[in-house]
């Protein structure tokens, strides 16, 4: 497997993610379930045609850590906002997507914050036409300087605590 086709399925891996949390806070199914459901019936689909393969492992990380640091997570989002803004203002694909990239800048520090920040701003334009690109950098941003401060050649804040 090269660099690139990793990069691929791990790329393929945060779109299923972001679409699993997405539905996990739509239907309230069980995240198991969901998880099985895109493992089994949405991973293979397309694959004969070229599309890339999902890293499953990273997958299941992804919903398993959102779904276990969630409070966690969104206080971290929420510091990270603008003021007058709230998690439950956001449109709940970008939470969903913002909660994932927030538990990458923190628990998956084998991938870069420029990595992170990029992957899902990618993400943010495939779903969305206007500001929302730019208001996920913005707030990623924020986040990958307070989570990955040493990664800026800054010091961590005092009060930034890890899960």
């Amino acid at each position: 497997m090269t660099a690139s086709s990793d990069h691929l399925e791990r790329s393929a891996a945060r779109l299923a993610a972001l679409q699993a949390l997405y539905q996990l806070e739509i239907t309230g199914n069980a995240p198991d379930d969901v998880i099985e459901e895109f493992i089994e019936h949405r991973f293979g689909i397309g694959s004969d045609n070229g599309s890339p393969k999902h890293d499953e492992a990273f997958f299941s990380d992804l919903v398993h850590g959102v779904l276990k640091h969630q409070v966690e997570i969104d206080r971290s989002i929420a510091k990270a906002l603008a003021q007058g803004w709230t998690l439950a203002r956001i449109d709940s694909i970008l939470r969903a997507l913002l909660r994932a990239a927030s538990y990458e800048l923190v628990a998956r520090r084998d991938v870069p914050a420029k990595v992170v920040i990029d992957e899902y701003v990618e993400l943010a334009r495939d779903f969305f036409d206007g500001d929302e690109p730019g208001f996920v950098n913005a707030v990623l941003d924020r986040l990958a300087h307070r989570k990955r401060a040493t990664e800026f050649g800054e010091t961590p804040p005092d009060d930034e605590l890890q899960f």
